[in-house]
């Protein structure tokens, strides 16, 4: 009896060890599950993202183009004041090439239509680079306007009735009849990078956006990434420690969080309305986001700064350099890597930035990019902006398609920071 209550009492502590080692083990498996539940719930929903934006914007990739002949004659064109002729009558002449059985002035009319209204631009500016061509034909690829545009992608549902339809049955049936002819075209819509905006889907782009975009990013990088790193400096190296530094710290962390519109205010009533500066301008654009990237640039330079080990400083200072050369020469180098792709992130950040641009004007509507720092411009995210809010059908498929041009620049500013960090690490 006495052996097993003996027995009995030494296999409790084994029993109550099996179990809690289950236990862990079983903590550790929900872990991992919910750790992979994490990721391809993230993955699913990025997935599902692009999915859309592919859906939705790959045929803003595309323009339908009908080729035309025009005959250029001296009649409308006048050789000495190309700018001055009646392009509305060689553009008319056209499409009476185009359909020659058709002698109703008001059927050729509409049938006018199916040619973007910029036409008449087009072929001057043609005429204008090759006056050679006056007196004879010219051809060219000319868009087709928004509906017929629509139409040739599939969006347009022709099976719809007449009454439910952008356009009615005699409009097809023009359409159908180039498309029969070997007249009608999808090339690559190049126009959506070479092109600014306009009120007209079929030939509006993204080209002063992408300058707007590209002159504020520069003058945000050419005033956060000194003043921060030079302040990140200061605050890790050189302040001393006492209350004013602290507070100095705890608002630049709260700037951090601070909502972009507050920078975008900020700007409004500082650089507008106090100094004057032009609305709409990317170097008032800049000088915004540079002011909601320099929290950022200054605790990611702080943080490299800190991550650089103790030995260098003090191996560096045992060899006789000074506090500047120790700075300078050794941890600044060891510190870049992850400065810079602190920097970088901060801009692609800043590119996103929507608010703060619409409250300094950069939603204006500019038909050609900006040729300085002071000129009107928009920005891509407020072009996205602009076009989501556009009732044409067309521009449903561009926003999409801009999104994705804006996704585009966002994964190559990452790649380079990437790319810089593994460079600088193994150069240093």
């Amino acid at each position: 009896m006495t052996d097993l209550v003996q027995h009995s009492v030494a296999s409790q502590p084994a029993d109550i060890g099996e179990r809690l080692r289950k236990r862990r083990y079983a903590a550790d498996r929900r872990l991992r599950a919910y750790g992979v539940v994490a990721i391809a719930s993230a993955i699913g929903l990025l997935g599902i993202l692009i999915a859309t934006l592919v859906l939705g914007g790959y045929q803003a990739f595309t323009q339908t183009h009908v080729r035309v002949a025009f005959p250029i004659s001296t009649e409308y064109v006048d050789p000495d004041d190309l700018r001055g002729s009646n392009w509305r009558a060689v553009v008319a002449e056209g499409v009476e090439v185009l359909f020659p059985q058709i002698e109703d002035p008001a059927t050729l009319r509409t049938a006018g239509q199916i040619l973007t209204n910029n036409t008449q631009f087009f072929v001057r500016d043609a005429v204008m680079r090759d006056p050679s061509v006056i007196g004879g034909t010219l051809v060219m690829e000319v868009p087709a306007s928004d509906p017929y545009d629509q139409l040739n992608k599939g969006v347009l549902d022709r099976d719809l009735p007449e009454d439910r339809r952008r356009l009615d049955n005699e409009q097809i049936g023009l359409f159908d009849q180039l498309v029969d002819e070997g007249l009608v075209s999808r090339p690559f819509n190049w126009a959506l990078f070479f092109n600014s905006d306009s009120r007209f889907p079929e030939i509006a782009g993204l080209a002063g956006a992408i300058v707007g975009s590209f002159y504020a990013l520069m003058v945000c990088f050419v005033i956060s990434f000194p003043v921060g790193i030079a302040a990140a400096i200061y605050l890790e190296e050189f302040a001393p420690k006492n209350r004013a530094t602290d507070i100095i710290e705890v608002n630049i962390n709260n700037l951090a969080a601070v909502p972009s519109i507050v920078f975008g205010l900020l700007g409004l009533a500082v650089f507008l309305q106090i100094f004057g500066l032009p609305r709409s301008a990317p170097l008032v654009g800049g000088m915004v986001l540079s002011l909601m990237t320099l929290p950022t640039i200054i605790i990611v330079t702080r943080n490299a700064l800190k991550s650089v080990p103790p030995s260098i400083r003090e191996a560096a200072m045992g060899m006789g350099a000074s506090r500047h050369q120790v700075i300078m020469h050794h941890v600044l180098p060891l510190a870049l890597p992850g400065i810079l792709t602190g920097t970088i992130i901060g801009l692609a950040q800043a590119l996103g930035e929507t608010a703060p641009l619409l409250l300094i004007g950069m939603n204006s509507f500019i038909t050609s990019p900006p040729g300085g720092l002071m000129d009107a411009s928009t920005a891509l995210p407020t072009q996205i902006f602009i076009w989501a809010d556009s009732p044409e059908r067309g521009f449903v498929a561009r926003t999409s398609a801009a999104i994705l041009v804006l996704l585009g620049f966002l994964i190559v500013m990452n790649g380079i920071a990437i790319f810089l960090r593994q460079r600088l690490e193994r150069t240093w």
